[in-house]
């Protein structure tokens, strides 16, 4: 068993986080992005029948009416198109050979330098 006499740049247990670090570049699970897309279309939803209730109340004002209605038509789709939609990749550097710059290149005629001690 290791003790903080052995260790000393170890926390006590007590001290540790309960929370695993993220040490990985890995996407979210399918699970968790099925749950993320799926929360966002129950909102977008939710935002579709509250809009299509208020353009029913304000029928009386009628361009306010049309706004709420033009909203709840057009939001199902919207709401359709991001649940089908994955979230983006990551951009990755990838160190890819680049050739040195012309004024980098050593010429062929020159002479080495020598240096003495």
């Amino acid at each position: 068993m290791a003790s903080s006499q052995q260790y000393p740049n170890l926390p006590p247990s007590s001290a540790r986080r309960a929370e695993p670090v993220l040490i990985t570049e890995a996407e979210p699970s399918q699970a968790d992005q099925h749950a993320a897309r799926k929360k966002r279309y129950v909102i977008t939803m939710l935002i579709r029948g509250v809009s299509l209730v208020l353009a029913a109340l304000t029928y009386q004002i009628v361009w306010l009416m049309i706004i709420f209605a033009v909203l709840g038509t057009v939001l199902p789709w919207f709401a359709v198109v991001m649940a089908n939609d994955r979230p983006p990749k990551k951009r990755l550097y990838v160190n890819r050979y680049t050739p040195p710059r012309p004024d980098r290149i050593l010429e062929a005629g020159s002479k080495p330098r020598v240096i003495d001690m």
